[in-house]
Order: C-alpha cells, then sequence, then structure tokens
C-alpha cells in the first residue's frame, strides 16, 4: 500500500514538472511578435520600442532558462557557442506590452535593463519575428528580421534556431534531445529558418528557441512553444477573375485551394474608380467570390484577395497580385451567351453615352445590325438597365469567320460598335448504342455532323447507370460519369462499355464544355439486353433438292441470345452483282426454308441474318454466303430434237440416214447430260439402242420399208421421257401436201416462208424447214416448226447476188412426207416491190434530204475558213506574206 501510494506521488510529480516546463514556455501567435534584448546589470537607458514600460528588475548575470541549463549539461549546445556572453531576450506584441521572461526565480515578471555597453548602443538588438506553416503542410518557416535597419552592417550575424517535436508518451524533459538549424541570412539582415515537420505531428507542440551571434555576442531567445496546425499561412488565392453578371453586377472570383484539411475565410479589398466617384471597400466572406453592385459603365475597377483558416488560428496569407477589370461605355450582361436551339435568352445592357447613361426606356435592340428585335420583347429593369428576351432561337448561322449573332444595345439615334455575342447550338445528337453478340459489352455511337462547331469547345459522353431498366422519363443526373470516347475516320466518336449490365438502364448524353457554359443534349436510356446485334447464323448451307427442285437453305442458330430469334434470308443467282431476293422465316424453331427459283441448273448464293422476335434490337450481320452446286435434279425434261440427211446410192440401193441434234440445254436436261442413246425400231429387227456418248450425229442403213428411230438423252437420274420420235417410211416419202412454198426477203438478216397445204388423211405432227446457200457448201440449216403455223420468219445472214434453197417436210406420226423444195427468192414479189408506188414518194424525200444535208456542210466549211483565216494578209498588199503558201493551209480545212 505504501509503495502503491509513493508510486502515485511519484507519478503526479512527473507530470506537474513537464506541465510547468511547457507553460514556463511562450507560445508563439499568429501575428508578429519582437524579440527585444538587453545585456545584464545594466543600468542606463536603451533605446526601447514604443509601448514597452519602462519598469527596471535586476537580472542576474547567470541567467538561463530552466531548460537551458539542463540542455547545456546534456552537450547540447556547441562550444563554440558556449563560450561567448549570452544575453537572454524578452519577447513583447501589439497584444502584450509588457516584456516578460521566465526564470530561476523570477516568474511572468516584467523588466527593462539597462546597458552601459558602446557595442549594443551601437548594434541595438531588437528583432521582429513571426513564424507560419506553408500550405503543404510540411514546413514550419521562422522570418527574422531587424527593427532598425542597418543595425548589423559592421557585425557578422548568424542565427541558428534550436527545436524538439517530442512524443506524447516521452513525459521526460531531461530526455529532450534538441536539433540545430542554421537559418538563411541575406545581406538585408533578414534570415528564414525551415523547420521540416511530419504530417502525423502537425497538433503536437513544437518546443524552440533562437542563438543569436553578433560582434562576439550571444542573444538568446526564451522558450518558444506552437502546435504548427495552429500557424498555417495559406498561398495566396489564384484564379483571381472579374467578370458582370446576368443580374449587372461585378463578380469577384478566385480558386480556392485544395491541400489544406480545414476551410478558409477570404479578405477583399477594392476599389471602384468612376468619372462621377471613388468607391473603397474591405470585406470577408467564406466563398470564393464577391459580387459588387451598382455598377456603372465606364469604371475601372482594382481588387485583390488573401485567405485565412476560417474556424481556428491561423496566418493571413499574402495579397494576391493586383486586378484591374475595366467597364466599357456600353455594358451588356451576359456579354456572350451559349444556348440551345428552341430556348429563350435574356440579355440586359447599361448604355452610356456623352458621361450619362441613357433610360432604360430610350433603348431600342438590333439582330446583326439588320433586324430590329420587336418592342414586345423589351423590358425596362428600373431606370438604367434595359432588358430583352429572345424566344425560341434557331441554331446560328456561322457568317464569315463570325460564328455568333451579334445583338446589339442601341439608341434611337446611334448603335455602339461593342455588342453582345449569342451562340444557338443543335444538340440533338443522335447516340446509337449495340450489345455485341457475346453479351460482354456495348458500343454506342454518335456523330458531330449535325453540331455547328464552336471553336475551343469540347464534346463528352456522361452517363449515370441505373440498377434495373429505365425510367418512364429519361433525365439528366446530376451523379454522371465520363466515358472515354474515341473519334473515327468517318468523323464519329465510338464509346465502349465493358462490363455491362445487362438488365440496368444507361441513361447518357453528350455535353458540350465550353468557356461560356456547358450544353447538354437530350438525354436517351438504353437497356444493353434491348440493344443486343446477335451473331450472325452459322454452318448456312444451301442446295437445290433432287426430284423436288427447291432451293434449301438451312443454318444454326447462334447461342446468345437466348431469346426467340427471326431470320431473314436472301439469295439470288450468283454474279459480279447479285439481283437479291427477301424471304422472311418467322418461326424460331426453324432451321431451314425451301424457296422455289426459276433456274434449277444454275449456282445461287444465299446467305441468312437473324434478330430478336420481338423487334428489340439489331439484324445481325449477313452470314458468310453459301452456294449451290450445279448437279442433276430430275431426268431430262425431254430428248433433243433432231433431224436426218440423207444419203443414197442408187447403186447400191442403199440409203444412209445421219441423225443430227443439238445439245440438250440445262433447263432441258436438269442439268447435265451424259450421254445419248438412239433406240431403232423395224418390224423385222425389233428394237435396239446405240449409245452414242456425248456425241451429237449418228449415221445408219435405212434398209427397211419403215424404220423408227427416237434419241434419249440420259443424266446420272436417269434418261429422258418425253422424246421426239422419227419414222422413215418409204411410202409416206410420196405423200404430197405443201402445195406451194413462197420465200420473201425482207432485208439481209430476214426471209419470210409462207406455205400453203392440201388436205390430208393423215396425222400432222410438225414440219421441219430447211434452208442452205447453194453457192456455198455449208451445213444444211433447219427449225422445227408446229403444224398450225403456215408462215415463218427466217433470221440468218442472207447475200441478194447469193441463190439458196428453202425445203418445207410435213413430219406425219407414219413417217416424212414429201418436201416442197425451192431454189430462189419468189420473183412475183420483188416484181411488186418494185412496182409500189409508195417507193416513189419515199425515194425523193430521201433525196431531198440528202441535198440539204450536203448544202448545209458546205455553208458550215466557208463559215469555219472564214472564222480561222480572217487575219491572214493578202499577200498583194504585204511585202512580208507575198511567196507564203495560204492555199495550203486552206486546203487542209
Amino acid at each position: 500500500m505504501t509503495c502503491q501510494k509513493f508510486c502515485v506521488a511519484l507519478l503526479l510529480w512527473e507530470f506537474t514538472y513537464v506541465i510547468t516546463a511547457v507553460n514556463m514556455a511562450f507560445p508563439i501567435t499568429p501575428w508578429r511578435v519582437k524579440l527585444f534584448c538587453m545585456p545584464p546589470n545594466t543600468t542606463s537607458d536603451f533605446l526601447l520600442p514604443s509601448g514597452i514600460s519602462k519598469n527596471t528588475s535586476n537580472l542576474n548575470g547567470n541567467y538561463e532558462t530552466p531548460f537551458e541549463a539542463k540542455f547545456n549539461s546534456s552537450g547540447t549546445y556547441y562550444s563554440n557557442l558556449s563560450s561567448k556572453p549570452t544575453i537572454h531576450c524578452c519577447f513583447w506584441s501589439d497584444e502584450d506590452k509588457n516584456c516578460s521572461v521566465n526564470t530561476d526565480n523570477i516568474e511572468g515578471k516584467a523588466f527593462v535593463p539597462t546597458v552601459n555597453s558602446l557595442v549594443f548602443q551601437q548594434i541595438g538588438a531588437n528583432w521582429n519575428i513571426q513564424c507560419w506553416m506553408k500550405e503543404d503542410l510540411k514546413l514550419l518557416i521562422c522570418y527574422i528580421e531587424p527593427l532598425f535597419k542597418n543595425s548589423f552592417k559592421n557585425y557578422d550575424l548568424k542565427v541558428h534556431l534550436l527545436y524538439v517535436l517530442p512524443e506524447e508518451s516521452l513525459l521526460d524533459p531531461e530526455k529532450y534531445s534538441f536539433q540545430l538549424v542554421q537559418c538563411n541570412c541575406s545581406v538585408h539582415e533578414c534570415c528564414e529558418c525551415h523547420v521540416s515537420v511530419p504530417t502525423a505531428r502537425l497538433n503536437h507542440t513544437l518546443l524552440m528557441y533562437l542563438k543569436i551571434t553578433s560582434a562576439a555576442v550571444v542573444f538568446q531567445s526564451p522558450l518558444m512553444s506552437v502546435q504548427p496546425i495552429n500557424i498555417v499561412k495559406p498561398n495566396s488565392p489564384l484564379g483571381l477573375h472579374m467578370e458582370i453578371i446576368d443580374s449587372g453586377n461585378l463578380k469577384i472570383s478566385w480558386s480556392s485551394s485544395t491541400s489544406i484539411p480545414f476551410q478558409l475565410q477570404y479578405q477583399v479589398k477594392y476599389s471602384e474608380n468612376s468619372t462621377a466617384s471613388l468607391r473603397e471597400a474591405d470585406t470577408i466572406v467564406s466563398a470564393t467570390s464577391l459580387l459588387v453592385d451598382s455598377v456603372l459603365p465606364g469604371s475601372s475597377y482594382e481588387v485583390q484577395v488573401r485567405s485565412k483558416r476560417l474556424d481556428g488560428p491561423g496566418i493571413w496569407s499574402d495579397w494576391s497580385a493586383p486586378l484591374t477589370f475595366t467597364t466599357q461605355d456600353v455594358i451588356y450582361f451576359p456579354l456572350k451567351v451559349l444556348t440551345t436551339v428552341g430556348s429563350n435568352v435574356s440579355l440586359h445592357c447599361i448604355y452610356k453615352s456623352q458621361n450619362k447613361i441613357v433610360s432604360s426606356k430610350k433603348i431600342v435592340w438590333w439582330m446583326n445590325l439588320a433586324e430590329k428585335i420587336p418592342e414586345s420583347h423589351y423590358h425596362v429593369v428600373g431606370d438604367r438597365v434595359s432588358k430583352v428576351t429572345l424566344p425560341n432561337l434557331n441554331a446560328t448561322r456561322p457568317r464569315g469567320q463570325f460564328a455568333y449573332d451579334a445583338v446589339y444595345c442601341c439608341t434611337e439615334q446611334e448603335c455602339h460598335h461593342r455588342y453582345a455575342e449569342l451562340y444557338v447550338i443543335d444538340v440533338n445528337i443522335n447516340i446509337l448504342c449495340e450489345t455485341d453478340g457475346y453479351l460482354t459489352k456495348m458500343t454506342c455511337r454518335w456523330s458531330t455532323n449535325a453540331i455547328q462547331s464552336l471553336m475551343g469547345s469540347t464534346l463528352q459522353l456522361r452517363y449515370h447507370r441505373s440498377s434495373l431498366y429505365c425510367p418512364e422519363v429519361s433525365s439528366i443526373h446530376s451523379t454522371s460519369e465520363p466515358k472515354d470516347c474515341h473519334l473515327q475516320r468517318d468523323g464519329s466518336y465510338e464509346c465502349i462499355f465493358q462490363p455491362i449490365f445487362l438488365l440496368s438502364g444507361y441513361t447518357m448524353w453528350i455535353r458540350i464544355n465550353h468557356s461560356l457554359g456547358s450544353l447538354d443534349s437530350p438525354p436517351t436510356c438504353v437497356v444493353p439486353d434491348s440493344m443486343v446485334k446477335p451473331l450472325p447464323p452459322s454452318s448456312v448451307k444451301a442446295e437445290i433438292t433432287v426430284k423436288i427442285g427447291l432451293l434449301k437453305v438451312s443454318w444454326k442458330k447462334p447461342i446468345f441470345p437466348e431469346n426467340n430469334l427471326q431470320f431473314q434470308i436472301r439469295y439470288g443467282l450468283n454474279g459480279k452483282e447479285i439481283q437479291w431476293k427477301m424471304y422472311e422465316v418467322y418461326d424460331a424453331k426453324s432451321k431451314s426454308a425451301l424457296l422455289p427459283v426459276p433456274d434449277l441448273c444454275a449456282v445461287y448464293a444465299a446467305q441468312v441474318r437473324c434478330r430478336r422476335l420481338d423487334g428489340l434490337g439489331y439484324w445481325s450481320n449477313w452470314s458468310t454466303p453459301a452456294y449451290t452446286v450445279v448437279k442433276d435434279i430430275k431426268v431430262p425434261m425431254r430428248g433433243p430434237e433432231f433431224w436426218r440427211i440423207i444419203n443414197e446410192d442408187i447403186t447400191k440401193k442403199e440409203r444412209n440416214v445421219t441423225l443430227l441434234w443439238k445439245p440438250l440445254m440445262k433447263n432441258d436436261s436438269l442439268c447435265t447430260v451424259r450421254r445419248y442413246v438412239v433406240k431403232h425400231h423395224t418390224f423385222h429387227s425389233g428394237t435396239w439402242s446405240e449409245d452414242v456418248g456425248t456425241h451429237t450425229k449418228l449415221t445408219f442403213q435405212w434398209t427397211e420399208q419403215m424404220h423408227t428411230v427416237t434419241v434419249l438423252a440420259v443424266n446420272s437420274i436417269g434418261a429422258s421421257f418425253a422424246n421426239f420420235n422419227l419414222t422413215f417410211s418409204w411410202p409416206m416419202s410420196k405423200v404430197n401436201i405443201v402445195q406451194s412454198l413462197n420465200a420473201y426477203p425482207l432485208n439481209s438478216s430476214c426471209v419470210i416462208l409462207s406455205w400453203m397445204l392440201s388436205l390430208s388423211d393423215y396425222n400432222l405432227m410438225y414440219f421441219i424447214l430447211e434452208w442452205k446457200n447453194l453457192n456455198e457448201d455449208n451445213e444444211i440449216k433447219w427449225r422445227r416448226i408446229p403444224s398450225s403455223v403456215n408462215r415463218y420468219y427466217i433470221h440468218d445472214y442472207f447475200i441478194p447476188i447469193e441463190k439458196y434453197q428453202f425445203s418445207l417436210y410435213p413430219i406425219f406420226m407414219e413417217g416424212v412426207g414429201k418436201p416442197k423444195i425451192i431454189n430462189s427468192f419468189t420473183q412475183g414479189d420483188i416484181q411488186k416491190h418494185q412496182n409500189d408506188p409508195g417507193l416513189y414518194v419515199i425515194v425523193p424525200i430521201i433525196i431531198s434530204s440528202s441535198t440539204l444535208l450536203l448544202g448545209t456542210l458546205l455553208i458550215l466549211h466557208q463559215r469555219m475558213k472564214k472564222l480561222f483565216w480572217e487575219d491572214v494578209p493578202n499577200p498583194k498588199n504585204c511585202s512580208w506574206a507575198q511567196g507564203l503558201n495560204f492555199q495550203k493551209s486552206t486546203d487542209i480545212l
């Protein structure tokens, strides 16, 4: 129990010792203090600062502060400092008129020592001292300057600052270890001492004192204490700016420091100098701006600002550099306006003419000095201020280098050359967003082509994301985020959101930032899930179905999105420029479609794309095109048309028949022909077939009275069903039903053939028409003609002086009948054309037209000669031109 009481008493004594020691230190104040030094055991009057009472006290020559004795014993002082005589000083300030210092036996008593030293009378040992923390809260600065100028000009001045910033847990003063700092002294006898302060100890108590050495004398200040956070000196306010705002007041604004962890107050001093008066003011505000009312045209304003801690002790910063603002004879407020299409804008003005302010009732307004603004838009705001409102503005049309409309405030007699600038911008920007097929990112694009470019403006996409879907009405949120967008080659901007929340609503708009203000485009809200552009369908195939003969297009649905999809197919004949046809598939479960096509033996290209069935989102890109392969779809629709050439050998009594046919076209062969087969049938030999391969002729002997042949086309599927038959019959070759055949030439490329038939009991199937040039050894040309026709146009190349043979064969079911053959054109027809009276009307017209054309050309030729040779000199009248051949140039024409 006794031990516990002793420990408590010991701790209480140590605590009291520390508190007493700290309380004896002189507290550093935010204002400037004076360090006043006197030599010991002196009684002579000394030059004192005004305000200090001249009370006298005896000081022990061995005076030391309580801490100084202990610091000396620990060897803290340097030997060269301790070897010199030490003069102890006191502090004096405007707030405390007593000069006091604490000693071993004197505590807080005022003293004025006397001096009889010649040195002290010469140097006058008095200093102004102020300490502060810089705005960065890292450096403590103590500034020391002599109270009397040039007091140390003949002596070597050195200043040291000794300080300690103890831990709160260290309560024993004897364990303090002071650090010495060499202060920098300039030629103007002013010194600065810098002490680095850790940020974590800004609220701790800093102990320090000064040692000033001059003329082999050491002047020592009392112990000082301070919390660095209480003497912060901010930097001078920056960005000082003055402007006349919409209310007609002068707004003074500046930038606030962001590095200081507490609020600041500001002192603003300004002066107004006008032709009528001079006004000065000094105001303290907590905001970073100040409004000055009753602004006059033609006035000059000068402003300075400084700052200081608002809610605690601190030091005023230095004054900012002065800023001057001069108002013109005509004041517009605002001077420049940036707004959007369809908005209403109001402008104010104060007009000064001949040193007098014009009444607001006498003000008129003009737009671009070309259009007077109707008086119904005017408003009177007091005796001096006129206001005009411009409703429902249209976009500004640039006029040369001017990208704004000039609004003039005038009187009835004159308009001042100054004007207000009105910028009206169309901000209707369309933002289009699409979500990729993997549902991982959303790309938004927007173009500025519709926006009039505003010099010095920047564009920025801002957005706000709601947790689920879009609000009923899209609006600009106060809490928004910017999004980086990149300019593309086509002049548009592209922004990518990744990752995305599929069901969140993204409200976005474009903000136009300019020194005049900011404009926002109408906001739009999108949900990524509703903006999906699916991946194109995969595994797309195209083929012509066998036997059915339809174009089949098949595909696979993309994995995302999982919504029901509709599909769109485009297909067409493959070529350089495909003429696409479209086909819609609304069944979400469909994976293929059958499409009719006109040509089953052509190559078709097909592509497929998809989209959500509910219409939201976008169509996917078209898939990679798929192409059909030409292959046999069905058996050939029919066999080839064919004819024969008969070569008869009378001596051997043989007839050789050569069958001729043309290769079967794709539309008939469906789609290829691998070979041709000729089927024979006779009475005695029955039926047999010959495989001709891909040849288009076959020769055989006609030996029996009747011989029937059929030519079949065969592809990979089978032989043709519908085929042409031709029967060679001796009796039928004598049947003659063609009574007459006439050939009428229309021109060198067309001949008309007409014929007449007699009645017959045989079944007529069709005609075969042959023709050939008798003067040339060419192959016979032939055509198959329906039996119902009695006139036919042959389109070929005919030479009038050549002879042609035309033959018409009637083809019966029983066999080939006797042909009608003619070896020339019908003469009666030629004579008929020669006796045609219309020919005698047309020929004179043609001759007259030719004569008129020839005369026109001759007249034109003469005029051209006159035009080009008008300046050619006459050789008879010009000596230098004689001998030249001008006729040669004329001949060229």
